[in-house]
């Protein structure tokens, strides 16, 4: 089984960042640009809910569609670090694929999406600040 992960910290409570990204229906913290809903209408936070998101060139069903890895489970964990007020968010993910693909998938899990939707919530949460 391979394992990707990714680790910052953002100037912001704990519990902002988790507002924000708790809720699987709303997927623009992450620099998605698109139309992102929950399948069947189930809660955003519902056990076995498909996230459908709308791409100006196509529809990704997360968790349906086939895919070059399989057994994929990924876990994003907000903590608060309590002498900064800051959190600390980690994402990770483990999964199965082909030995000659593991390196391949752990690094763009890694760089191309942990690092790059966990940048996009940087500036999202300091636009929010802004506000």
């Amino acid at each position: 089984m391979a394992r990707a992960y990714y680790s910052t910290v953002l100037d912001h409570p704990a519990d902002e960042v988790w507002q924000v990204i708790r809720p699987f229906d709303h997927y623009a913290w992450a620099g998605v640009e698109g139309e992102t809903i929950i399948e069947d209408g189930k809660a955003g936070d519902q056990v076995g809910a498909v996230r459908r998101v709308t791409l100006p060139d196509r529809v990704i069903r997360q968790f349906c569609e086939p895919a070059p890895v399989r057994n994929y489970v990924a876990t994003i964990h907000v903590a608060p670090v309590v002498s900064s007020r800051q959190a600390f968010v980690e994402w990770q993910a483990s999964f199965d694929c082909a030995e000659d693909e593991r390196d391949r998938w752990v690094r763009q899990f890694e760089q191309e999406g942990f690092a790059v939707w966990l940048a996009a919530l940087r500036r999202f949460m300091a636009e929010l600040r802004a506000g």
